[in-house]
């Protein structure tokens, strides 16, 4: 699934792929994999994103439950 939240918090800081990826010391590929739902980020990874994006774990990451 896709992490539109991060993408947006992205966004909303005014934030490349590239500057993000440079502010926690990965490549902008990685901030692409995470964004597209194909990389699965370790909980320090995680954390960092918080931290330049200023947002909470569950901002970032909690997907809700659908009834479906």
């Amino acid at each position: 699934m896709k992490n539109i939240k991060m993408k947006v918090a992205r966004v909303e800081k005014d934030l490349t792929q590239d500057d993000l990826a440079k502010r926690i010391g990965v490549s902008r590929q990685t901030i692409g994999l995470i964004e597209a739902g194909k990389y699965n980020p370790s909980l320090k990874l995680c954390l960092l994103l918080c931290k330049v994006l200023d947002r909470t774990l569950d901002e970032l990451f909690w997907e809700e439950e659908s009834d479906e």
